[in-house]
């Protein structure tokens, strides 16, 4: 007898028919390791419509994209200074190729907001910096769209050392133009949970022009959203702030706490018994057993986690919640045999499945800005003025 009825069969249709209209952040790589589909990452859970741009520029969801404001279970770990790459998909669940469509052109941009607690603080509001932006590049005659289909749906930036350690929102956002002189430019964003390890514990002093509220920080009225690609006159006026960079300033907005203690990260690790990952679930191995109703008790407590692996899994996918269910269809195979001794394959690591991962993947598109801004920075401190 089953447990519960196949779980695959439950969950079919919600990813059966993806939105294949424009695009979605699904991926965050750390020093181009993968984290796994949407391991870390804010997106919106609706699979019909995951890829659709943000509704209006002054929704909350401008912060962190459509349930950006709900915080996911796993922050991933990246050293001070390491590389962070975002993966753009047409498709979350990587069903069909493509990042976002060559119609959709305009500019790209990273943001990032510390925060000292995952779950609790807010997304929204003030306390974002931009990093990094790139709008149309003459060199090319590419706009930053094209160059992210270019390198199959990836950018990448480093963490700027300035950054201190800590929990950290990064924000990557697209901006399609091909409606904007119809009143009408398309912002796409997610946000990647990060806790920089090993980094300054100075606390970041911004300029107050620097430090921006999201909403808020672009306006219906902003040339750069109004831009006409058809008939364009350059340069293209980017939105937004700057991209910041320190430097002395006595007009200043404190971004951290004012402590300058060491931490460490305390919440959002994939724990270390894990067997397998889905996005922001992670299976752990059942109780032993030595009986019948042990062996029954494990088979249904891994059939709980299986459906929680379901419920829970974003339009990226539930490649590996197939694979966890396999896991429990070996123990209920057992108990069916008279086999009361487990569970099977104890502790066992489990292999992951999903989309191939990319073959190349770029170098920081801020890898030249970034080495002058750590070398501002450190002669910034050398005098005394950070």
């Amino acid at each position: 007898m089953k447990n519960s009825p196949s779980l695959i069969m439950a969950t079919a249709t919600a990813f059966a028919s993806m939105a294949n209209a424009h695009t979605a952040f699904t991926t965050l790589f750390i020093n181009d390791v993968s984290q796994g589909d949407a391991t870390c990452v804010r997106m919106s859970m609706d699979a019909q419509t995951c890829t659709y741009p943000i509704a209006s520029i002054n929704s909350d969801d401008m912060a962190c994209g459509v349930d950006g404001g709900q915080s996911v279970a796993f922050t991933c770990p990246a050293p001070a200074g390491g590389k962070l790459t975002f993966e753009w998909r047409a498709w979350a669940d990587a069903e069909q190729p493509g990042s976002i469509d060559i119609s959709h052109k305009g500019p790209c941009a990273v943001y990032a907001k510390q925060v000292q607690n995952m779950a609790s603080d807010s997304a929204t509001g003030p306390g974002w910096i931009k990093l990094w932006d790139e709008g149309y590049d003459d060199a090319s005659g590419k706009w930053c769209t094209e160059k992210l289909i270019d390198n199959n749906g990836l950018m990448s930036i480093d963490i700027p050392q300035f950054l201190p350690q800590g929990y950290w929102l990064f924000r990557p956002e697209l901006l399609a133009l091909h409606n904007a002189d119809k009143g009408d430019p398309q912002f796409y964003t997610g946000c990647a949970q990060v806790y920089i390890q090993g980094g300054t514990t100075t606390p970041l002093d911004v300029p107050a022009g620097s430090s921006v509220s999201i909403p808020g920080y672009v306006q219906a009225s902003d040339p750069g959203l109004n831009f006409n690609i058809y008939s364009p006159k350059f340069p293209y006026p980017m939105p937004g702030p700057k991209p910041y960079s320190p430097a002395g300033s006595t007009n200043t907005a404190k971004l951290t706490s004012t402590s300058s203690k060491a931490q460490t990260q305390s919440e959002g690790m994939v724990p270390s018994d894990a067997l397998i990952k889905n996005a922001n679930w992670a299976g752990v191995e059942v109780s032993d057993y030595s009986t019948e109703a042990g062996c029954w008790d494990a088979s249904s407590a891994c059939f709980a986690q299986a459906k929680t692996c379901y419920g829970s899994a974003p339009p990226t996918g539930n490649t590996n919640c197939h694979v966890w269910e396999d896991k429990c269809d070996g123990i209920e195979a057992a108990c069916n045999a008279g086999n009361f001794n487990g569970p099977p394959n104890k502790g066992q690591k489990l292999q992951s499945e999903g989309p191939a991962l990319p073959s190349a993947i770029p170098q920081a598109a801020n890898v030249g800005s970034s080495r002058k801004l750590r070398a501002r920075h450190a002669l910034a401190i050398a005098l005394g003025l950070s």
